[in-house]
Parts: structure tokens; C-alpha cells; sequence
């Protein structure tokens, strides 16, 4: 399979309840072959109406973040954990999440990057089985079978947390000297 047919596949994915509310699903979006992913949590309401990830104020801070380290969005592949706007923005349920995973294991697997920035608690837990809480694993470098695992804070929490960016920034440095 090939990472646009999983992208169309993702777009006709009827495996849980999250469809029935959609606008459109969120694949990701990105470079194919980026060394570099960042995997949130899922897509909020203007993401479920553009049909892409990141594209609210969360998503105008990572683009900040990203230039921050001299990279650019087409640099990098960004995607969630789950693809389908759950109702009222609420956490997705293990069934969604777990159904959701394996779209986004797939696209690790074909993107092959070097380095996964899980963005949130929600992604941290859903990619590595581990609930610890980010704050207890922010900036650590997890050693996964084919890639480096970082987990940050994701932007939606920064943008309630300002006097966290400091730290996200020094993630971002980490994950500059790796690249």
C-alpha cells in the first residue's frame, strides 16, 4: 500500500462512530518521505472542515514552532492519533483511538522518518501503551523498533500554558541536533 491510497482509505474509514459526524476525515498531510513527523491528538472543527491537520491556532503554533528550528510544514509530515473529529472536541475512546492507531502505525511505517514527535498525552499513550502523563516524559528519547519517539506538549496546551513554550522549545532544539 502506498501512502496515498492509505491517505483515500482513511478518507472512506467506517470503522467507528466518529464518521457519522465528520465533514471529511484527516489523513495528514506533508512531505512522504519527511525524516520528521509530529502525530496530535485528533482534528478539531477547522480541521474537520479543511480536511487537514493543524490548521486552527494550535496548528499556526506549530508552524511557529517549526520555523522556530528553520523547518517548514512541507518538511514534515504531520498527522493524529485518531482521523475524525469526535464530538464537541471530547478525548477520543480507546475503541476510536485503537481503531485509529493502526492508520497511523501504516503511515510510520511508509513515511519511514527518523525521528516521531507524539504531541500530547493522548498521542504519547496511544503510541507507546505507556499513561504516563507528559510532563513526567517530555523531551526524553524513546527508542522505538525503526525511529526515535520524542514526546512534547502539544500546541493546544502551550496556547493555555505560555510559560510552557520554553520547555516545547527545548524539545524542539533536541530534536534539531538530532536531525
Amino acid at each position: 500500500m502506498k501512502l496515498k491510497e492509505l491517505e483515500e482509505a482513511v478518507r472512506q474509514c467506517q470503522q467507528c462512530r466518529l464518521c457519522q459526524n465528520r465533514i471529511q476525515a484527516v489523513p495528514g498531510e506533508g512531505n512522504p518521505t519527511a525524516d520528521l513527523m509530529f502525530i496530535g491528538e485528533g482534528p478539531g472543527k477547522n480541521e474537520d472542515e479543511q480536511g487537514r491537520p493543524f490548521v486552527g491556532a494550535a496548528g499556526k503554533l506549530l508552524t511557529e514552532l517549526l520555523l522556530s528550528i528553520s523547518l517548514k510544514r512541507e518538511d514534515v509530515y504531520i498527522a493524529n492519533i485518531i482521523k475524525c473529529r469526535p464530538e464537541n472536541n471530547r478525548k477520543p475512546i480507546p475503541f476510536e483511538a485503537m481503531t485509529c492507531r493502526d492508520y497511523v502505525f501504516k503511515q510510520i511505517e511508509l513515511i519511514k522518518p527518523k525521528i516521531v514527535i507524539a504531541l500530547g498525552n493522548i498521542s504519547y499513550n496511544y503510541l507507546t501503551n505507556d499513561m504516563t502523563g507528559i510532563t513526567k516524559v517530555r523531551g526524553k528519547q524513546i527508542n522505538m523498533k525503526n525511529y526515535i519517539l520524542i514526546p512534547t506538549y502539544h500546541p493546544s496546551y502551550l496556547l493555555r500554558n505560555e510559560n510552557k513554550k520554553r520547555e516545547a522549545y527545548q524539545d524542539l532544539l533536541l530534536i534539531k541536533g538530532l536531525l
